[in-house]
């Protein structure tokens, strides 16, 4: 007898609590159901269900078994539509964290064309500068910007960040344009408050014996806060300069309402990831969600647009 089939009948007898159940639902008598459990808790050697004329019950050893037999029949089912003429077919709930800056501009665009081409798939998304507790908060998938801290996440590079200092070129001309980052303690910087997630300060790139060398920088100036979008709108109306992102700020930049100082100095991109729990199964809607997200950010058209 098939052992998926001996699987399947398993799972649909333990999570509907009867036989006769089961048997209509996949169109069989109850006796096969019956025959096909028999055989698979010879084939094992233990009891998986405790059966009576009223009622069906797992074993510890079943409530093991069930687990397992789910995980394994969603990879099967995964496998076979990743393959199948029909093409790939997620269901279910997904639920993602995204920045909010971040989030709003190249996370939020993507979601309805997501849902387009994957139509059973309901979407949640939240938009969070927190680092949200995925496996405890219940979310499928985050998107982070930034250097990865070890943990017990699994994580994908999807793309590259690159920081730029920013300023007006009426801030410039008013203030004198910068030539090392030694100098940026002479301007007005911008920078997150010490309570936001920026902690180790402005990274540059500084030469060092016949190489180079990464350091970390924490400017001061008149005003801070916590939100990067503030930083963004200060900066744009030439209060000082700002450490930004190009995804934030190279619009800007390349219409010349912002310009870009210490090029020279930019530090090594770090990385736009997406993480997710560590597990045995990844749901297919997930799987699918990540894929979709890495094929955008490789297309430098994406962020040319602006999503």
């Amino acid at each position: 007898m098939d052992k998926l089939k001996q699987m399947e009948s398993f799972v649909s007898v333990a999570t509907r609590g009867s036989l006769t159940a089961a048997a209509i639902a996949e169109g069989v008598a109850p006796a096969i159901m019956g025959r096909r459990l028999d055989a698979l808790e010879e084939r094992l050697g233990v009891k998986l269900l405790v059966r009576t004329t009223r009622r069906i019950t797992l074993t510890h050893e079943g409530s093991a078994f069930l687990e397992d037999c789910q995980r394994l029949l969603a990879d099967v089912a995964n496998a076979e539509a990743s393959v199948s003429a029909g093409g790939v077919k997620a269901s279910g709930h997904l639920r993602i964290t995204a920045p909010a800056g971040f989030g709003r501009r190249h996370v939020a665009p993507l979601v309805p064309r997501f849902y387009e081409q994957h139509s059973d798939v309901t979407i949640s998304l939240n938009l969070s500068d927190r680092v949200v507790d995925l496996a405890g908060e219940g979310y499928d998938c985050a998107v982070r910007v930034g250097d990865m801290p070890d943990s017990a996440l699994v994580s994908v590079r999807l793309a590259d960040n690159r920081r730029l200092c920013v300023a007006t070129p009426a801030y410039l001309q008013r203030r004198g344009t910068p030539r090392t980052p030694a100098e940026l303690t002479r301007h007005d910087c911008l920078t997150l408050s010490s309570d936001a997630s920026q902690t180790r300060g402005w990274a540059f790139r500084v030469p060092k014996g016949d190489g180079h060398e990464v350091i970390h920088l924490k400017p001061g100036g008149p005003m801070d806060c916590s939100d990067g979008q503030v930083l963004h709108d200060w900066c744009l109306a030439g209060y000082g300069i700002a450490w930004r992102s190009t995804w934030e700020v190279e619009h800007e930049v390349a219409a010349g309402q912002l310009v870009a100082v210490l090029e020279e100095f930019a530090a090594p991109p770090n990385g736009i990831y997406a993480v997710f729990p560590h597990v045995k199964h990844l749901p297919l809607r997930v799987r699918l969600w990540i894929d979709f997200l890495k094929h955008h950010y490789s297309l430098p058209a994406f962020w040319k647009a602006g999503a």
